[in-house]
């Protein structure tokens, strides 16, 4: 009985315990989802203010908005770009590890240009803006650098690819189309092969009961006649004259893509 209390006991026990963890790793992911949400917002309001601010504001600080835009909107697209094809090209990481190095100069500089937006002196602010504009130039220059090669690797991969399905599609096509026909050994239309012994004399020859060899000369091959010749050939030699005699029908081979004569046309 004790027993069975204290597993019962150890058992709530670990009820409780799988109870805390999954609410807490439920809590955990719930708070990455909402900060996530509300750092995608915030950069989406930002976005829209230095849209507006770059077109209401002309001179500094407008200058100063298009900076931050330009700068935010090339190190977006760059961090998209090596984060999205990371998991299928592991050769990426070091290039991850360049644009982290890249992206702390971006956040100096951009925090900056924030700074700058409220300094009242513009005579200051204009006279740094070259400078500024430089540093803004090397930077999204080297993020561009990152995200074409990166894209152009992701392509030639994809172009490497297509080629090698195509080239297994054409020989898999190849091989559905082709086909050996069998050979039939009963087809007089059939090409005589040497050493076969079917080739040595046609199929009437060797038919029951018609141009069977004979006793005497004709069996040994000594006196072959004319016209033993002419039933071992497929076809009229060219010293013979080729023959005028017309085929019996009854005795003219069948093939499979005839249609099988009437009663009516064989009796005629």
């Amino acid at each position: 009985m004790e027993a069975a209390v204290a597993i019962i006991g150890l058992l709530f026990v670990l009820f409780v315990l799988a109870g805390v963890f999954v609410t807490v790793k439920a809590v955990k992911a719930a708070k990455r989802g909402v900060d996530r949400t509300v750092a995608q917002a915030r950069r989406t309001v930002e976005d829209t203010t230095l849209r507006a601010r770059q077109f209401a504001q002309p001179g500094v600080v407008g200058e100063l908005a298009q900076l931050r835009l330009s700068l935010r909107t090339s190190m977006r697209a760059t961090q998209e770009v090596l984060y999205g094809g990371s998991p299928d090209d592991a050769s990426l990481s070091e290039a991850i590890g360049l644009f982290e190095r890249l992206s702390a100069h971006g956040h100096e500089l951009d925090d900056e240009l924030k700074r700058l937006e409220r300094e009242p002196d513009r005579a200051t602010i204009g006279a740094r803006l070259p400078d500024l504009r430089e540093r803004l130039e090397r930077i999204t220059h080297s993020a561009e650098s990152l995200r074409w090669a990166a894209r152009d690797r992701a392509r030639k991969f994809a172009e490497d690819d297509l080629a090698s399905l195509s080239d297994q599609i054409d020989v898999e096509s190849g091989a559905l189309r082709h086909w050996t026909p069998v050979e039939d050994a009963t087809d007089p239309l059939r090409d005589p092969v040497p050493g076969r012994p079917e080739s040595a004399e046609p199929a009437e020859t060797k038919a029951p009961g018609r141009g069977q060899p004979t006793d005497g000369p004709a069996r040994s091959g000594a006196t072959a006649g004319p016209s033993d010749a002419a039933a071992r050939s497929w076809g009229p030699t060219p010293e013979d004259p080729p023959a005028i005699t017309a085929r019996d029908p009854r005795t003219q081979p069948s093939y499979p893509w005839q249609k099988t004569p009437r009663t009516e046309d064989t009796t005629r």
